[in-house]
């Protein structure tokens, strides 16, 4: 039976009592609007096809993101990214909505909001993802019945294929920017300085892990007299074993020369200290090129370390390491399933080739 009572606000709210469920309840502007309404909850009960959103209609989607983040992103492997990626959510106006009020429209204008900002069309699609997973999971495991928004709108087209290497003179520049961070050493910048990595760049270029596997890498995992690194979990859910050349282990020099390794991680650092250190090197690698080019009165090559990221050190290294390697021994390596994969990130130079050429 359903009842109707105004509030103090001039509003009515409606309820349908019936045995065996819980009262469903609503509130609307008009009681014609509250009268439908009942009409329609009681003729769905009726015909036995009545499913309660009363959950989803209470629960804000910063409340399911939060939820999410405790129940379901700590056994992620990505967990450190995804949890800015939920901040940055969690710090939009929609995440204010109730999950039964947001449509497909509302996450399409999300999409196009953050592509109009400058967002890369691969972290948007990571976004869109997470919020697919979320409304999947409230759904199928936290009973609230809601419908997937994300499932009935475009996701962006991304283009994984990226063909950046570094030249010698961005390397040296680089290189450069990272041993000496120049104005930042009289600054309170050299508090913020992140002194692996220095480390982590060359390491990067010497051995093509991921940026994820550097991070993990743990002391107990390296043999610097076999000169292997053990990569027990990668991103592919397999271990592999990375070979490393001497420079590599001569980065570990001063671990080298004592009896006993130490324990912990090898480059005890996280991925945001790394994302920003790296981003502040390439910026300040390029401005120690432009005022160069000035001095010498010389055109700057376009495009000089501009775009650069660190996903794009593991590039590099395939292609150096492919001047050196078969191409089966190459992948047990970067631990790629196929040459499909691997072609994606093998980008030698013309003219290099065109030297094999004879």
């Amino acid at each position: 039976m359903a009842t109707f009572e105004q509030r103090a606000s001039g509003w009515w709210q409606a309820k349908v009592r019936r045995r065996g469920l819980p009262v469903q309840s609503k509130t609307f502007e008009r009681k014609g609007d509250a009268e439908a309404w009942a009409r329609d909850v009681e003729n769905q009960i009726d015909r036995g096809v009545f499913v309660s959103r009363s959950e989803a209609e209470n629960t804000t989607l910063s409340d399911a993101l939060a939820r999410y983040e405790r129940e379901v992103t700590p056994g992620k492997k990505g967990a450190a990214q995804e949890k800015y990626r939920i901040k940055a959510l969690r710090e939009n106006p929609l995440a204010a909505r109730m999950l039964a009020t947001i449509r497909g429209a509302d996450i399409a204008a999300l999409r196009d909001a953050e592509t109009a900002r400058g967002l890369a069309a691969s972290s948007v699609t990571k976004l869109l993802a997470l919020l697919s997973h979320l409304f999947e999971t409230a759904r199928k495991e936290w009973g609230i019945e809601v419908e997937n928004p994300v499932a009935k709108i475009k996701k962006p087209k991304v283009e994984n294929a990226r063909e950046r290497r570094l030249s010698p003179a961005e390397w040296d520049y680089l290189l450069a920017a990272l041993d000496e961070p120049g104005d930042a050493v009289k600054t309170k910048d050299k508090d913020r300085r992140n002194e692996q990595t220095p480390k982590i760049v060359r390491w990067a270029v010497e051995t093509a892990m991921r940026q994820g596997e550097i991070l993990a890498l743990d002391w107990k995992n390296v043999d610097l007299k076999k000169r292997i690194a053990h990569l027990p979990d990668t991103k592919n859910g397999t271990s592999r074993t990375v070979p490393l050349s001497r420079a590599a282990v001569a980065l570990l020099a001063p671990a080298a020369g004592v009896q006993q390794l130490p324990r912990g991680k090898v480059f005890p650092t996280t991925a945001s200290a790394l994302k920003q250190s790296f981003t502040r090197a390439v910026a300040r690698g390029r401005r120690l090129y432009l005022a160069d080019c000035e001095k010498a009165s010389t055109e700057p090559a376009e495009g000089f370390l501009e775009g650069l990221t660190f996903h794009d050190l593991r590039h590099e290294a395939t292609s150096r390491l492919a001047e050196k390697l078969q191409m089966h021994e190459l992948m047990k390596v970067t631990g790629h399933k196929d040459t499909r994969m691997l072609a994606r990130y093998y980008h030698p130079r013309a003219e290099d080739l065109a030297k094999k050429l004879g």
